[in-house]
Order: C-alpha cells, then structure tokens, then sequence
C-alpha cells in the first residue's frame, strides 16, 4: 500500500506538506495527466493509479475517468500495459460486485454499476471498440476484456446482446476463444456465453451454429464429465441455454446424435457409490438432468419432444435415469429431478412407459418401480418436493396410455387370479385417499382422477369397485365412500378439495358415475347447503365453486333415469334453494381463485408449500371445459324447473317433445364443437401459409446468396492465380477461406429451411385435408338437425290433431289409462357376482 501511495504522488507531482488532497482532486489531477501527458509512460502510471483508485472511489473515476479511458483505448492500442489497465479500470467502475474497499462509502448505492454501464453504452462504438481487443493475444488485455464485456452484458443483458449481434463477427470471436490453450480465458468466455445467450433465440442459434455443442462436450469429457468441477457445471448452463425453448437448437442438437453423448454422464461410477456425492457432483448431475428435461419438457414442439423421446429411449438414456431412480445413497434433490426427469421422457410415448412400468426395485420381495413410488408419495415423512415429483411422474406414465390406466383400475376390481398379499397401485392409492393425513388424501386423489382421464369407459369399470366395511356389514363402492368422507366435518379442505376434483372428472361425459352419485344419500342435501352458507374465508370460496360445479355436472351428463333426480328436478332445487344468480356466481369462484391462475399454467406440480396445492392441471382443463356450459344451462330454466325454450303440452307430448329437443341440443354441442374446430384449422391453415411464404421468401434469399457467393468464390481463385507475390496470395486465401465458410454456413441454412419447408407443406395439406372433412361433417350434421326439427314440427302437428279430436270424442275412463304405481317405475336389478375387496 506504501508503494502505491508513493506511486500516486509520484504521478501528481506531490502535495503541499500538512494538506492531503481529496478523492475526487486525487482523481482530477490523474484524468488530467491521462489527457495532457505527451509520454506515454505518464499516461500509463495515471492509468495504473486510477484503477487502484476504481476499488474505492469508484463514483469519482467513473464520473471524471471514463472518456479518458475510452481514449487511451482508441489510442493506445500498441501497448498492452496501458490498454490492460484501462480495461481492468472500466471493468472495476461498471461491475455489479461491491468491493470490501468501498464497503464503508455511503455514496456508492446498489446499482452504481448499471448506472455506469448505461454511462459507457450511450455511445455503441465504445462496446466495438472493447470487443476489437478480444483478438490481442496478450493475456491481461485479453482477459480484461473480456470480463469486461460479461460485467456489461450483466447489468444491460438485451442492449448489449443487441450491439454484440451488430458488431462484425462479435459471436464468431467470443466462439474462437473457446480453442484459447489459457483455461483462464477459456473459462471466462464461458461466464460470458452464459450471460450473452440467456433470453436470446438469435445469439443461441448463431453460437450453437458455431460448433458450440461439440467443443462444450469436448471441455466436459476433458474436465471428468460428471465427476468435474465448477467448468463443467458452466458448460451445462450454456448447454442450458442454448437448448431451452428454442426448437431450432433442440432439433439440431438430436440430428447431430449429441443425445448419445449425454447418457454415458449418467452411469454413476464404482467411486460414487463409495465416496458418495460431493457438492459439485451434485450440482453437475442437476444440470445434466435440466439439459435432459429442456428437451422433453411438454411446452416444447410435440414432434421435437416426441422425437427426442425416442432416441432416448434407444441411447438407453431412460434406461440409465431408471437405474438412477432405483439407486441407493442418492442425494434427495437429485432423486427428484431424476423423477421428473424421468417423468417428462416417458409422457405420452408408449414404448417409453411401458419400460417404465417394468422396471423392477431392488426390494424384497422384487416390486415394480411405480409401486415403490406410489408408496413415497402417500408417505408424510417424505420431502413435499419428492412427494409432487412421484405424482407427476404417475400421471404422466398415465397420460395417453389406456392400458396403464386400465392396469391400475383392474387392481381394484375383484379378480380370482391376483396376489391378495402383493401391494399393488390401487390398495396404495385407496391406502393414501382413506388416510388421515390431508396431503396423502389429496396426493392419492388426483392420482386415481388421472386413472380416469379421457377414459369413459374405466368410469363405468370403477364404480364396481367395492369395498370392505368393518364389522361384517354389506361392502359399499368406491364412490359412495368418497362422498361420504366429503361430507364429513373432520375432513380437512385440502382433502375434500381433492375428492371434489376426483367425483367431478368422474362424472363428466359418464351418466352411469352421475346416476350413482344421486343414489348416495345425502351427497345433493350437502352440496345445497354448502351452497347457500355464507362463508367469507377465501378457500370455502373455493369449495363452494367446485360444489357448483360438480352440481352442475349432475344436470349437463344426466340421463333422466331416476325419479325425482332429473335434470329438471335438480334445477329446480337450485332456483328454489341457492338461486340462479348465487349458483352461477359461485361457479365462478373456482377461476377467480389464485390456485387457478397457478395450476392452468403447466401440468407439472409446483408448490414452494404444502398449502399451495390445491387444483390440479386436469380439473382446470375440465371445468375452463363445461364453466360457460353449466352456467348456461342452468340460467335456462324458470322457477318451475322447465327449460324456458320448451312448450307447455301434455305429459306425453312432454316427453316426446324432451326427446327429441336431447336428440337436437346434443347436435348443437357437435355443431359448436365442429365450428370451433373448423374456425381453428382455419386460423392454422393462415398462420402455415403466412409461414410457408417467409420460408418460400428466405430460401429464395439464401439461394441468391448462395450465387452470389459461387460467384465471388470463383472470381477470388482467379485472382489467386493471377495475383504474383506472396503476400498477394495470402491475403486473396484468407478471402477464400472466409467466402467458403459462408457460403458453407448459408448452404447448410438452406438445407435445413428446404426441410422445414418441406414439413410446412406436409402440414398445410394434412391441415386442409382436416378442414374439408369438418366441413363435410358440419353440414351433415346440420341436415340431421334440419331433419329432426321437420319430424318435431309434424310430431307436434299430430299432437294438436289428437287434442282436438279428444275434446270432442269420448272415452272410457279407465279402461286406456296407463299403468300406474310401483310397478311402473320398477328397474331392473343390478349386476351382482362382484366381491368385496
């Protein structure tokens, strides 16, 4: 510290004895020697004294020291000292980092360094300038420039992304530092690729396009794959980045087999098992694991996803994450990422799932990996993060697989040739709906609704499920119990938010679940008084909205069957008890509910809490569905429970009349379901040819240029044939060398545009054929309609008919009358043979 207090005086020339110069006179006096100095050595120790200054009084050589700077940059080129220290100096003045010198200034606040930053990039060239000093091999005025340039992409990330983009071959030169022999700089270009790619499709593009995924597989093999250190975690990020939410990366990455290159990272070595798993292992292993979900992730492009699904499932990739799941001693949060990872690979793939659903635990007696799973989720003492991953990981091993979901209902149902004493996944989930921990409840509840999705016919298979009462008392179903735990007082919200969600997906589209649940006694008598309470605590809001709903349900999908429980009977019961204007506007308390908003955003369960899980993706789906729907339907009827629409006639004509206006109200849904398809393959049919015709304009853009390029390639071989002297030579091959790399990059881009292109046109024509068929399915459906309201009108023209003439002829008054009594409304029996579980 003496030396540099001496150097500064040397600088300033000294100072009267008994006064010592303030920061900024100190700062002052050097900023003037940097501008008047004719030697260069002077301008170089001022530069010095004012980058030791920068640590402390940063506000002061920012304010006064910056345009000098920029000078002895645009200057001083020649000297790598002077240009270090004025690169070291900026880096200081505009970092986000507070140094211990300046930890005592109360004038340097929070974001002194943006301000800064913003100071130097008013002026574009200023970042040109930093950027022509990447190709100085010196070290310092290398590696000061370039922690520079990272210090400014991280306070202004889109502005300086956008003068890198515009700087020429700004991408080009930070990629070539990647080859620096110097693993400083190499590492350091790392943190700046970090920082420059993040939000940007065009720069990822551009560096994936630089070779970017080959050298980071080199330096992470170099570096010990998984087993390496802090390097490798930084290369995982950039793979990071380059691969999230960009299509074009995801798709180049799996055509240049760097899939294949992932799954050996994932065998766990003999060491491992051993040592165990340091810190940077495991920060190593999570971000090969997000690299792996950034590919399969369900917002991604279905055939990107589906495509990546397959080859990793033929890299034994999965295999290898199945073999993760199923080890010991593995750290939790790796566990669980490995769970969704695993989860996200098989979702919707078939082949993927069904390895899956074989895959084995070391257990004894030997289990299936779901069964080992299901019992973590149910399990209170496990992790809330692990608990959400292991369901997650069910539903989407359940997703679009009918016969998983047939699998896991057949363990309910009574069977002569299963293993009472092997657990299976329904007697877990039965296990976890019946328990008296609220979370198990919920967990195992929206597990058996995703065992039902899509699946009508599995909801007609489970309500045979029956089950063992205590005491030697007849066995009741499944669905009789889960009412009768929702209307029990100690069931908490949580456990009854999910069994409201489980009998809500069961009762859409199923008249056979409805007609069971308004057998149940008292299951309506609860839902009308939960209806008309006037609670004001937000989360019986919510359970009021899910009540209504599933209300509404037992009126949009019921059949008519049972007596007193039709669908006029249960809108009257709402007009009369709760009213249409409170029924409708507790309906919608479900999506004005914050657990709403959260649960529509992504099929994955998120919650930093366990009170934040609520409402599941699915149930959203349905009731975002039928909301408008129900809330129609109930406002159509008058206090009387008759439908607004429809006549007053007779009893018989009544029924008729109902019939048919089923028959025509279920043709209108399939109208607005058609009209609403048709109006969306039109709007996709617009959108691919407005995409086909910039694909059409690009290609023939590449093409010209790849021309003009052939041309400017072969005039540059003339030249270098024609042009004496060496020097001559090299400069007309460096030309060369640049023109056919180009012409390269732009031919590999018209490739790949001509396969795009080729798919939009695939899809165009798909997509039309498409609309032509629900355009031939609307107006057949419309003249099904037209014919049906013909055949109403001469059925109603025949009623007036009868009317007429039985006002004026007599009958006898009880020899045609109609059977009447019990025995009319007696129904056949049900289906026995089934035994308790």
């Amino acid at each position: 510290m003496e030396f540099l207090k001496s150097g500064i005086k040397t600088v300033l020339g000294g100072t009267e004895p008994g006064q010592q110069p303030s920061a900024a006179e100190t700062v002052e006096k050097l900023v003037d020697r940097v501008y008047s100095s004719t030697l260069l050595e002077d301008r170089r120790d001022a530069c010095r004294a004012l980058k030791a200054l920068s640590r402390k009084y940063r506000i002061e050589v920012g304010a006064q020291g910056m345009p000098p700077l920029v000078q002895v940059l645009q200057n001083d080129g020649q000297d790598a000292e002077i240009i270090s220290y004025a690169l070291d100096t900026l880096c200081n003045v505009v970092t986000s980092e507070e140094f211990d010198e300046e930890a005592d200034n109360p004038t340097v606040s929070v974001n002194v360094g943006e301000q800064f930053t913003e100071m130097f990039i008013k002026t574009p060239e200023h970042v040109t300038l930093v950027m022509g000093y990447l190709d100085e091999y010196d070290f310092r005025v290398r590696r000061a420039a370039i922690q520079l340039i990272t210090s400014l992409i991280s306070n202004k990330t889109r502005e300086l992304q956008d003068l890198v983009l515009v700087s020429p071959m700004g991408v080009s030169k930070l990629m070539d530092l990647l080859t620096d022999s110097r693993e400083v700089i190499r590492n350091d270009v790392l943190l700046l690729l970090i920082e420059l790619t993040k939000g940007n499709s065009n720069i990822q593009k551009i560096v994936a396009f630089e070779n970017a995924f080959d050298r980071l597989f080199e330096i992470v093999r170099e570096e010990g794959c998984s087993d390496g250190g802090i390097v490798v975690e930084d290369c995982l990020i950039l793979l990071l980045n380059l691969l999230k939410n960009n299509s074009s990366n995801q798709q180049f990455f799996k055509e240049g087999s760097y899939i294949q290159r992932l799954a050996p990272m994932f065998e766990l070595s003999q060491d491992t098992e051993e040592t165990g798993w340091s810190p940077q292992k495991v920060s190593n292993f999570h971000c090969l694991l997000q690299v792996v979900r950034a590919l399969v992730t369900p917002s991604n492009q279905q055939q990107v996803v589906a495509a990546c699904q397959r080859v990793m499932q033929k890299s034994r990739l999965l295999h290898a994450l199945c073999e993760i799941l199923m080890s010991s001693g593995v750290p939790a949060d790796i566990l669980t990422e490995t769970i969704n990872a695993v989860a996200e690979v098989v979702r919707g793939d078939r082949d993927n799932q069904d390895e899956l659903g074989r895959v084995m635990a070391p257990s004894s007696p030997p289990r299936p990996a779901i069964v080992v799973l299901l019992m973590s989720m149910i399990n209170e003492k496990q992790l809330l993060a692990l608990r959400c991953a292991v369901l997650y990981c069910f539903e989407c091993f359940l997703y679009r697989n009918a016969d998983g979901q047939r699998a896991v209902v057949q363990t309910l149902l009574p069977s002569s040739t299963s293993d009472v004493s092997a657990l299976s996944t329904g007697q877990l989930l039965c296990t976890g709906l019946f328990s008296t921990d609220a979370l198990a409840n919920w967990f195992s509840a929206v597990a058996l609704m995703h065992t039902l999705v899509e699946n009508v016919a599995l909801k007609e298979e489970l309500l045979r499920v029956l089950l063992a009462t205590p005491g030697g008392q007849r066995p009741i179903t499944l669905l009789e119990q889960c009412t009768n735990l929702m209307q029990q007082e100690r069931y908490r919200l949580q456990s009854k938010v999910g069994l409201l969600m489980l009998l809500s997906l069961w009762l859409a589209h199923c008249p056979g679940a409805v007609k069971a649940l308004l057998e149940t006694q008292g299951t309506m008598a609860y839902l009308t008084a939960q209806l008309c309470s006037n609670e004001h605590d937000e989360r019986e809001f919510l359970v009021q909205g899910m009540c209504a709903f599933l209300m509404g349900l037992c009126i949009q999908f019921n059949d008519n069957s049972l007596p007193g429980q039709k669908r006029e009977d249960i809108s009257q019961l709402i007009i009369k008890r709760i009213g249409q204007e409170s029924f409708c506007s507790k309906l919608g308390e479900v999506s004005r509910h914050e657990a709403y908003s959260r649960a529509c955003k992504q099929a994955q369960i998120r919650a930093k809490s366990a009170g934040e899980l609520l409402l599941d993706y699915e149930y959203c789906k349905l009731y975002k569905g039928l909301e408008a729907l129900i809330a129609k339907l109930v406002s159509g009827f008058d206090v009387d429970g008759i439908e607004l629409t429809e006549l007053t006639l007779s009893s018989e004509a009544s029924a008729l009349v109902s019939q048919y206006k089923g028959i025509i109200r279920g043709m209108d849904a399939q109208i607005q379901a058609l009209q609403q398809s048709s109006k969306e393959l039109e709007q996709e049919n617009a959108e691919l040819k407005e995409k086909l015709g910039e694909e059409q304009s690009l290609r023939a853009q590449l093409s010209d240029q790849n021309t003009l390029l052939k041309a400017q390639l072969g005039a540059s071989a003339g030249q270098v044939q024609s042009t004496p002297g060496s020097e001559s030579a090299a400069v007309n091959d460096e030309e060369l060398n640049a023109a056919r790399y180009q012409a390269n990059m732009y031919f590999a881009e018209n490739i790949r545009l001509t396969k795009e292109l080729e798919t939009l046109r695939q899809q165009f024509a798909a997509e039309k054929q498409r609309a032509e068929a629900a355009q031939q399915s609307l107006a057949a459906t419309q003249k099904d309609q037209e014919d049906l309201l013909e055949l109403l009108a001469d059925q109603e023209a025949k009623l007036t008919r009868y009317e007429e003439a039985a006002s004026t002829t007599p009958f006898p008054s009880a020899a045609n009358e109609a059977p009447s009594g019990p025995a009319a409304e007696e129904e056949s029996p049900s289906p026995s043979g089934t035994a308790s579980r």
